[in-house]
């Protein structure tokens, strides 16, 4: 496929009516939107297509492959990948039209502003438990998932390099929220450390791993300036790794 001088929008999604279309409808600055559907049974569809007519529908079990399956999708040199909680301010379009001109081929990482509820959270943030910036612009080729179910793995070529205007990303409506996500995330983590079949360390280890992600997200990171949600954002961050171990233990021990 021949590659075009411009920007795609790339949008992976399964299920996301509740907000796709807020998400969608501050994409319309670039010059084509990608929607890659996984297995989506809700009103995904309809929604996308009132966007985009660029919608690829399949089955992905694992996060990377179908990140990649978008990314082959896209048709214009530089790609601006967007998760579903996410909102894209036209400053930032307008930065990334302006960088895009001169820029030599690669990536850029996107500062995030990440909220809990209609909250701004900004200190805390790390540990697999949200982040401050990704690598979200890429150049065709630049970029390739690993085949992971969470977190995937990232292959990145080119210079590191920064735009300024942050994304919205609504990641957590409340507490019940993340404790949901931290519930998918483990079981997606142990499932990945069983299919490796890893050797786990062992629990003093995790338990210790545990507490230095705990420590580093409250106290490095800043988390003590968010107060009652600092806090949470480093328990959450702290029991990621024990749980998905715990996961695996009995998972395994299950198996025997």
């Amino acid at each position: 496929m021949s590659v075009e001088s411009g920007l795609s929008v790339l949008v992976v999604v399964h299920n996301e009516e509740a907000q796709l279309s807020e998400c969608l409808s501050c994409l319309t600055s670039a010059d084509e939107i990608v929607v890659v559907l996984d297995r989506c049974s809700d009103a995904s569809k309809q929604i996308s297509s009132e966007f985009t007519d660029r919608l690829i529908e399949g089955v992905w079990p694992v996060e990377g492959d179908r990140r990649n399956s978008g990314l082959d999708a896209c048709r214009y040199e530089w790609v601006l990948e967007v998760d579903a909680d996410e909102r894209v301010p036209l400053q930032l379009f307008n930065e990334i039209r302006t960088t895009i001109l001169t820029a030599t081929p690669g990536y850029f990482l996107v500062p995030f502003n990440n909220f809990v509820g209609r909250r701004l959270v900004r200190y805390g943030w790390g540990g697999s438990w949200g982040v401050m910036a990704a690598p979200r612009l890429s150049s065709r080729g630049s970029k390739r998932w690993g085949s992971q179910r969470i977190h995937p793995s990232l292959e990145l070529v080119g210079p590191k390099r920064w735009l300024t205007v942050p994304i919205d990303h609504y990641i957590d409506k409340d507490l019940n929220d993340m404790m949901r996500r931290l519930s998918r995330y483990t079981d997606a983590r142990a499932a990945d450390l069983i299919e490796s079949e890893e050797k786990m360390p062992s629990m003093m280890w995790t338990l210790r791993r545990s507490l230095g992600r705990f420590i580093k997200c409250y106290f490095f990171r800043k988390g003590y300036r968010e107060g009652r949600w600092g806090f949470v954002i480093a328990l959450m961050a702290a029991l990621y790794p024990l749980l998905s171990h715990i996961k695996v233990d009995i998972a395994r021990m299950s198996g025997d």
